[in-house]
């Protein structure tokens, strides 16, 4: 039986609560180029495009509700006699309206605000403007607490402590081409985990995964939580 349990979860998890991916038509991203709204340098050209794009995302996510992949991982953290945590690629926080906890946002949260310049934190409004002072040095350096492309993801090191010890790994709706988390199967693997992939379709790295099942988050994704919990009986 397992004892320790991490699951790594992307964009395709909150598809099917209307929260597009990078590759879906016609969504935000479909009308930004990445290096625009999702790097340092694009956020230094034009900050008022960049708070824009996450205005939109922001209230987008706001009126978003947790599917029942999301209230599937809630109910494995609530009933499993190990641990469970979530490292999330996701910006949204669905998983914590669902009723997780135990959430570790690597790529950070839309409901959080950082001060360019010095580093405070502090929860975001609904809508950001470039001219909004920082609460605590005043500066007008207000941006998104997002990682973006270039910037290292939050939480490594309690991530790689929690690969070593997992006894399951996890991917839920990831394409397997983002690193470092596309590496997260190796690491797990190495440390002697069994590795499960969660997919809508094989992602780049589901040969290195010892078990794979594909089909919809709300689908797959309950059923294999039914069948983890089981295990525990």
């Amino acid at each position: 039986m397992s004892n320790s349990i991490v699951i790594l979860t992307g964009a395709g998890i909150s598809a099917e609560s209307g929260l597009g991916t990078f590759r879906d038509e016609g969504g935000l991203w479909a009308q930004h180029r990445i290096e625009d709204v999702a790097t340092p340098e694009g956020f230094a050209r034009n900050p008022k495009l960049v708070h824009d794009f996450y205005n939109a995302r922001r209230a987008q996510a706001t009126k978003a509700h947790p599917n029942a992949a999301h209230h599937a991982l809630a109910e494995l953290e609530a009933k499993f006699p190990g641990t469970v945590l979530i490292v999330t690629q996701n910006v949204d926080d669905l998983h914590e309206k669902a009723g997780s906890n135990n959430v570790l946002h690597m790529h950070g949260t839309l409901h959080g605000a950082l001060c360019d310049a010095c580093g405070t934190r502090w929860t975001a409004p609904v809508t950001m403007m470039t001219e909004d002072p920082c609460p605590s040095c005043k500066k007008q350096a207000t941006r998104p607490d997002v990682v973006w492309f270039g910037e290292l993801p939050y939480g490594m090191e309690r991530i790689t402590e929690a690969l070593s010890q997992a006894d399951v790994f996890v991917s839920i709706g990831t394409s397997g081409e983002v690193y470092p988390a596309a590496n997260f199967v190796s690491e797990a693997d190495m440390f002697g985990a069994h590795t499960v992939e969660l997919n809508l379709e094989p992602s780049s790295g589901a040969s290195r995964f010892a078990e794979t099942h594909f089909g919809s988050a709300t689908q797959v994704v309950p059923t294999w939580v039914a069948e983890e919990l089981a295990r525990t009986i």
